[in-house]
């Protein structure tokens, strides 16, 4: 081989090794859990991986789910719009962590109804999944909705089929205004549903009220949007009747104490304020506080740490409310303080 032919060899075989040890590098992170926040993550992941070459893989499969894999430790993270107790975090040896807030909103499928126009309040919307009103010109729909041709159509009753924090978010905002759904049905990802059909995911539920003609649903309200659904307004505890977008979800999150909340365990629905949606919430990632594999928890957390300093515009894009630079500085000091290896040295510097 002559010299000149050595050399060539020679800075391949350097530029192939090099290049194999910059793939070993880049971290892939597996995530799994809430539908909620999903078109957020997937416009992050995207941009992510255009910047940094490192893929976020996240399965959009329900709170409950996500809960169930990050418990078994076969994803790096997890992800519910349930906030899991201090008493659940200890018990699983976990931490959590708010990344984006939203709102969940009644959808319908009714003819006649102007998009945005009709009017619910909580008892009301408690009472059609009570199956208690069955009817669109129901008089207490009705009362609400004075200047309205509402239809004598059958509801139909349209929920998440799957362990779900949209359900949970749902859930206890119906617990909090309605004492019979409190007494009957309660709060939860999955509870006992008195009337309707079943849809999994946003997806689903979204998709089976394009279809029903007469229907009532939940979505996220990314899903709302993109799907171009017809969202009811509600009557917020101040007695307003407010639309959902960033501005009312941001008025329900004005009352947040997130410094005062053990675990991060915060929830935004029925919050006061004129301009507040009364379905709001947060969304939470799920992580193991002790870390047998520090190099991809390392990899999560500077992922939502580059999406807190740049995700913030696909995230309003969206809808959501980022969070504020105070509660992501107390985020910060709690990966500081919490996760670890099993060494006991601190995963994030």
């Amino acid at each position: 081989m002559n010299s000149k032919l050595k050399q060539l060899v020679i800075t391949l075989a350097a530029t192939t090794a090099l290049a194999y040890a910059s793939i070993s590098y880049a971290t892939d992170i597996t995530g799994a859990g809430a539908t909620f926040p999903y078109p957020a993550y997937a416009k992050w992941a995207e941009a992510y991986k255009a910047q940094t070459g490192t893929n976020m893989n996240y399965q959009s499969i329900g709170s409950g789910g996500g809960i169930k894999q990050i418990t078994a430790k076969t994803v790096d993270f997890g992800a519910s719009d349930k906030p899991l107790t201090p008493e659940e975090l200890d018990k699983f040896g976990l931490m959590q962590f708010p990344t984006i807030i939203g709102g969940v909103v009644p959808v319908i499928n009714v003819a006649g109804i102007e998009s945005g126009k009709l009017k619910l309040d909580g008892t009301t919307l408690a009472n059609i999944y009570l199956g208690k009103i069955t009817k669109w010109n129901d008089p207490a729909i009705a009362a609400l909705n004075k200047d309205a041709k509402l239809p004598d159509d059958l509801i139909t009753v349209v929920h998440r089929s799957d362990g779900s924090g949209t359900s949970f978010i749902f859930t206890n905002y119906l617990s909090k205004v309605s004492a019979e759904w409190k007494a009957n049905v309660g709060e939860g990802t999955a509870v006992s549903w008195k009337a309707g059909t079943g849809g999994k995911g946003n997806e689903g539920v979204a998709s089976y009220v394009q279809r029903i003609k007469g229907s009532i649903g939940y979505v996220e309200y990314a899903y709302a949007l993109q799907n171009k659904m017809n969202a009811v307004q509600m009557k917020n505890r101040s007695g307003n009747f407010v639309g959902a977008d960033e501005a009312s979800f941001k008025a329900a999150a004005a009352g947040a104490e997130w410094s005062k909340a053990p675990g991060f365990y915060e929830i935004l629905t029925d919050e006061a304020g004129k301009g507040s949606w009364p379905i709001s919430g947060a969304t939470f990632i799920l992580i193991h506080k002790m870390q047998e594999k520090p190099e991809s928890a390392l990899a999560v957390l500077k992922f939502f740490d580059w999406a807190y300093a740049n995700g913030g515009k696909m995230a309003s894009d969206l809808d959501y409310v980022t969070m504020p630079d105070d509660v992501v500085k107390l985020i910060r000091s709690a990966w500081k303080a919490q996760i670890k290896s099993t060494d006991g040295k601190a995963i994030w510097k």
